[in-house]
Formats: structure tokens, sequence, C-alpha cells
């Protein structure tokens, strides 16, 4: 019976592969984990190398994080979303900048006309921060901002906020993205050349440590990566060689690895694939412990460890037959739960269409709660492991990321393949690949190219007042009109002084804040002393 089990195995004609192009087997056997050591490879929750998790509970001693990526419009509209969030649930919140304050232009910027408050909320200044937040005590929630370029003016308008609230900035926690590399590679919300950036979130690392020690001071993405159609394998490899090429910046800047290294956080991309995405959660974790125990000697247990928030899917939700995006969004989420994320967002139905309404954003959170509290899958600790098939695959990944990283090392580094275009280009090549296989229906995707309707019922869906953005104009025009123009200009001559002598720019950032100059204005200081980075032509 066994002979012929294994004759079948091998009969099959079409070669069945993951999105990483991994070849798939029709069955999985003791055989395909011959020579796997268990205590160095798979191990246990909460030891090295964190295979199967860095908590030695995992959620049996604490849910993950469950987080709802949220603003839209001006500040107002937004605190309103994340009180309505937060009374159904939400356990942590998660900002959405809009475009101009992510470039760092405020809101009556030429270039920011019809952009105001579109894909997340306008910030130009305290008084805006301090909507954000009216009536949220920012020392009982832990906030991710989702921002990069900006990440040091809006963490010091965060922490300003929190002074004027009477708080202990020491016992903030949160999150702030302030991964600009990928930002060259793959999503463009960048605003100084690579170095001088990389030299702002040095700064962060080091002011962070002394001030709010329980703040993640970078999110490393691979989120977006995936996004603009990386494979799995890619954005393991692309995101690793991110966080190492931060790592060895720090330290070049004089910081003791172990003394920001635990501090640093993941942000992944929970894609279609099921085991697939598990495996790449699983395989990334034993990867970071490696690379910091071996290559960068981190002596700290918590250095080693790879702590990740998780974002199911925006690039596989579909405007044709949207309820089935609850469906992709469910299945993604289980991924990133039994992969062993830290937090999660799930994307509500209706975000290929527009922002969420309050209705498709409940349904997102109430999936997540479904899966922690009806699932049975947080009762015991990485369910998974000992697949056959999960474990061949979480080294297969591991095995190919760690061809791309010594490609990436021959290079000279992540800065410089970044630079030549070769992680775009190899990301571009993947994107490619997959809408080939898409139009040639190679690939299905349920209600674009296989299972349509003929005709759809339009659903409802947000909309932002265009009124809005007049407003925000009106309100940045008031406060540049109102403030005190001396305390205002030395605090912005400091930032610029602290640029270009190097001095640490974090606490000239937060001064100026405080002295009510505005995102636009400080990013600008910056600006007349970095430059602006202009995008590689990749062809």
């Amino acid at each position: 019976m066994a002979s012929k089990m294994k004759d079948a195995t091998h009969s099959a004609t079409k070669e069945i592969e993951t999105s990483s192009h991994i070849p798939v087997n029709p069955l999985y056997t003791p055989a395909d984990l011959k020579g796997v050591d268990y205590e160095s490879e798979v191990g246990y929750p909460g030891e090295y190398p964190f295979t199967r998790g860095v908590q030695a509970t995992m959620y049996r001693g604490r849910l993950w994080t469950m987080r709802q990526y949220a603003g839209m419009g001006d500040a107002e509209e937004s605190n309103k979303r994340y009180k309505y969030l937060l009374a159904n649930g939400t356990t942590g919140l998660s900002v959405a900048f809009d475009l101009p304050t992510q470039i760092g232009m405020d809101s009556d910027h030429a270039l920011a006309a019809g952009e105001v408050g579109k894909v997340g909320v306008a910030i130009d200044s305290i008084e805006d921060m301090q909507r954000l937040f009216d009536g949220i005590d920012l020392t009982k929630i832990s906030t991710s901002m989702t921002i990069n370029a900006t990440a040091s003016i809006l963490l010091a308008l965060y922490v300003a906020v929190a002074r004027r609230q009477g708080a202990d900035i020491r016992k903030l926690s949160g999150t702030v993205q302030n991964d600009v590399l990928k930002e060259y590679i793959a999503r463009g919300t960048y605003i100084y050349p690579p170095h001088q950036a990389m030299r702002v979130i040095t700064d962060m690392f080091s002011w962070a440590k002394e001030n709010v020690p329980e703040w993640n001071t970078i999110s490393i993405s691979g989120y977006h990566m995936r996004e603009a159609g990386s494979t799995a394998v890619q954005e393991v490899a692309f995101t690793l060689g991110n966080g190492m090429a931060y790592v060895e910046a720090a330290v070049k800047a004089g910081l003791d690895v172990d003394q920001f290294a635990p501090r640093i956080s993941f942000f992944f991309n929970a894609h279609n694939n099921f085991l697939e995405e598990v495996a790449k959660f699983r395989a990334a974790r034993r990867m970071w412990a490696r690379i910091m125990r071996e290559h960068f000697k981190a002596k700290n247990p918590k250095s080693w460890m790879l702590r990740f928030h998780t974002q199911t899917a925006g690039s596989t939700l579909t405007a044709q037959q949207p309820e089935n995006n609850i469906v992709r969004t469910a299945i993604q989420a289980l991924a990133a739960v039994l992969g062993g994320t830290q937090s999660l967002h799930t994307n509500s139905y209706d975000e290929a269409l527009a922002l969420p309404t309050e209705q498709a954003a409940r349904i997102a959170l109430r999936t997540q709660q479904v899966i922690a509290y009806e699932a049975g899958v947080a009762q015991t600790i990485d369910p998974l492991a000992g697949s056959y098939y999960l474990e061949s695959l979480t080294s297969e990944i591991e095995k190919r990321a760690a061809e791309y990283l010594g490609k990436i090392e021959n290079i000279g580094g992540m800065l410089k393949a970044i630079e030549r275009g070769f992680v775009q280009q190899e990301i571009q090549n993947a994107a490619y690949e997959y809408q080939q296989a898409v139009d040639q229906g190679e690939s299905i995707v349920v209600g674009v190219n296989k299972f349509e309707l003929q005709e759809e019922k339009p659903i409802p869906i947000q909309h932002i007042d265009p009124a809005l953005e007049t407003k925000q104009v009106e309100r940045v025009r008031s406060l540049r009109a109102k403030r005190d123009a001396g305390p205002w200009k030395a605090a912005l001559n400091a930032v610029e002084q602290a640029a270009r002598s190097g001095q640490n720019v974090m606490p000239r950032i937060l001064a100026a804040v405080e002295a009510y100059a505005t995102v636009g204005e400080i990013a600008d200081a910056m600006r007349r002393v970095f430059g602006e980075y202009r995008e590689a032509v990749v062809v």
C-alpha cells in the first residue's frame, strides 16, 4: 500500500508551485524532513531560533494586538473612527496619514491640492495631532503610525501631545514605521537621499532609547514590497536585507546593538497562499535570530527576536464581487495568527473601492475576534509545527531567501542593491510574471477571471467631504498667523543647524513642533541640508 501511494505521489504530470515558484509535492512524509534537527531548526516557543514563536506561551498568555488601520479627512473625523473602533474591541490604534503628510508637505502646499485627507488623516501641526487623539489616554493605548520619511516629526508630535496630556512619555508604547529603504524600492514616499535618511533614523534610535524606551522606533516593512508584486521569498529576503542595513547603520553611528535591537519590529503581508504564508513567518523569524546572533554578535536574546505586525493583502482585494474579500481576509488573517504575529490589521472588504465604511471596518475587526475567540487556534502554541509539508516549506523559503541575501552581499549591501535597481527589478519581474499568469488564466482570481457575474449590485462606500480640505488649509494658515514668530523661527533654525552639524535632530524637532512649526516647515529645514532623492530609472 505504501509503495502504491509513493508511486501515486510521483505520477502527477502538472507541476504545482507556490506563489514563490517552490514546487509542491502531492504528498509529504517523514522522508521530507530527513536530516532536520528538531532542537536547532524547530525548537521551542520563546527559545532560539524562535521558529515556533518569540513568546513561550504565545496566545495562551496574551492574544495578538488587534489593530485597525484608519485615518481619513481631518483629525476630528479620524478621532471619531478611532473611538468607534475602540468601543468595538480594537486593542491598538493604527494611524493612516494622507500623502502630503507622508512626504513632508503642508496641506496648503500647491502639490497637496486634491490629496488632503484622501488616503489618511491630514496632520500639519501639534494642534492637529491634539485633535486626532482628543479624549484618548496615550499611556493606555498602543499606537502604530504608518509614516516613514517624516517619522521623526510625527513621533515628536505624538510625544508633544502626550506631554500636553501630562503623561509620562517613558510609558508611551507604539511604533513608527520609519522604514525609508522600502520607499525607494516599492512605495515612493521618500524625501531625502538614502544616506541622509538613514542618519535621521539612527538619531531617532538613539533619542528614543533614552526618552521613550517602550517605543518601537522602526517597523521594517515587507508589506509594501509584497503589494508591489514580490513573492513570499523576496518579501523575506528584502525585508531582512533592509533590517541588516539599519542595524549596520546604527552600529556605525556608535550605538550598541543590544541597546537598540530589542526595539526593532517588522511588518509583513499576509497573502493568499495559506501554508506558504505560515511558513514564511516562521522562516523569517529563524533567519533573523541567526543573523542577529551570528552576524551582528548580539548577546541579548531580545535582540534575536523578530517581532512583527501583519496586515492582510490589500493587493488581493477585488472590486468585482467585493464580498469575496471577506473570505480572503479571513484566510490571510488566520495565516498570520498561525504564523505567530504580535499584532494584526484586517483589511475591509470595500477597500478596492474606497476608504472603508464603519460597517466594513467592523466586519474586518470581527474577523479577528472570531479567529481569537471561536476558532480554537489560539488554544495551543504553534499548532502546525511538525507538519511534514510546513517544515519542509519553511526550510525551503529560508534557503531561497538566504540565496538572495548572498546576491545582495556580493553587490555590496542593500543600499547599493537599491541604488543599482537590483531589488526593484526583481520585484517588477515577479509582478509581471504573476499578472501574465492571471491574464492567461493560469492563476485564478475568483470573480475576476473565473466565476464572474454579469451584473453586480453596487455596495455603499465611504465618501470624504471635499470641504474638509478647505477647512484644513484654513487651519494651517490660521496657525501660522497666530503663533509667536520668535520661538518658531529659532526652533526651525536649530533643526537646520543640527542637520548640518551632525547633532541629533530629534530634540530640535520636538522643540520645533512645540513652537508650532508645521510638518512641512520642519521637513523643509532638513531638505535645505540633505536635498531630495531622485528615483533611479529601472528598465
